[in-house]
């Protein structure tokens, strides 16, 4: 294992402990060292640092936290070869930036493991309705009966709602869509 990497891992899931509200400076520190540690994580697997399991999962969980769709790309890639390494948990990894690519691309997530704000509440972002509970199982996600309970229970919670207005264009075009269909 990668002590570099594991180390960049750790740290990265550190600091998510005690997240930052969206839109303070703190938060955007934050989203500057995720960038600076994706950089980092570049330049090892180039250097051939990446080999493991492990490795690969810890690769793959920093560009998650990502924002261009390349580099979610990227986390799938990474968290499919720790699936195929053997690392089982980097099953939900792999359905979790699979959701989050498709979702950034305005598309239905497969799995249902993203949710997002919607100015009035917390919701489970629109998921494939072929993709089956057992599919979920098999990749470590919670069926979708569990999960729009997540949703209801971030709301329940009172969790800020981060402003729409600052939103990716991707979640306002969602937004108009869902505020047309509920009218």
């Amino acid at each position: 294992m990668n002590d570099e990497l594991r180390l960049l891992f750790e740290t990265d899931q550190a600091e998510r402990i005690d997240h930052p509200k969206y839109g303070t400076p703190e938060y955007w520190a934050l989203r500057e060292r995720d960038r600076l540690r994706r950089v980092r994580v570049r330049e090892i697997i180039a250097s051939g640092g990446c080999t493991t399991a492990e490795d690969f999962y810890h690769a793959a969980l920093i560009f998650q936290h990502g924002d261009a769709l390349e580099e979610i790309a990227q986390a799938h890639q990474l968290a499919k070869q720790s699936v195929d390494l053997g690392h089982a948990s980097a099953r939900w990894l792999a359905a979790a930036s699979l959701d989050r690519w498709l979702m950034v691309q305005g598309q239905p997530q497969k799995f249902g493991t993203q949710f997002v704000p919607d100015g009035k509440r917390h919701r489970l972002w629109d998921v494939d309705p072929t993709t089956t509970d057992a599919e979920r199982t098999a990749w470590d996600v919670l069926t979708l009966a569990e999960q729009l309970e997540r949703a209801e229970e971030l709301n329940r919670t009172g969790e800020p709602m981060p402003p729409v207005d600052d939103a990716p264009q991707w979640l306002k075009d969602a937004v108009r869509r869902w505020e047309s269909t509920e009218s």
